[in-house]
């Protein structure tokens, strides 16, 4: 029984560290000044891979330079990241393009739609915070926890009453 103790502990501990290293990622940045999104599409492949989460900090429109990398508000909600090919200073915009795509985005982007730049990405790591909006992600996470509660509490579930009251003997001599 000790040995499904421990293994019920190992396992327990690896998915607590795995979730705060995931909360990490999610969080610290944002401590930083950082926005975080997550890449939907592959017009920036293979630079930044679906399912990236891309660290945007707002910047200065001015600061830019042909080459960034920067997040820029399309319309409502939607937001893009492309690489700046062009910037026009007299007009206030910037021209942009996808790495993956063959030609410049349509429309310029004007200063005051510029999110910010995209410093860094790390791949894989969007899925999360995209699947876990859905109905499906929700079950995941509730499973998860779960299986964490299942994984801590069990062995002294199955425990056998024997072992309990020697458990419970050892707490009261200390």
């Amino acid at each position: 029984m000790k040995v499904f103790q421990k293994i019920c502990s190992i396992l327990s501990g690896i998915i607590l560290l795995f979730l705060a290293v995931v909360a990490a990622i999610m969080v610290v940045p944002h401590l930083m000044g950082y926005q975080t999104m997550a890449v939907l599409s592959g017009s920036m492949e293979p630079e930044i891979p679906v399912g990236s989460v891309v660290y945007v900090k707002e910047t200065n429109p001015q600061e830019l330079e042909i080459g960034d990398i920067i997040t820029y508000q399309l319309s409502g909600d939607t937001v893009v990241t492309h690489r700046i090919v062009e910037i026009d200073d007299s007009k206030q915009e910037i021209i942009t393009k996808g790495d993956a795509n063959n030609a410049n985005d349509a429309s310029p982007v004007v200063f005051s739609s510029v999110v910010g730049r995209a410093d860094f990405h790390l791949p894989y790591i969007g899925y999360i915070s995209i699947y876990a909006k859905t109905p499906i992600g929700i079950g995941v996470i509730c499973g998860i926890l779960v299986l964490i509660l299942l994984l801590t509490f069990l062995p002294e579930i199955l425990m056998p009453e024997e072992e309990k009251t020697a458990n419970k003997k050892k707490r009261n001599k200390k």
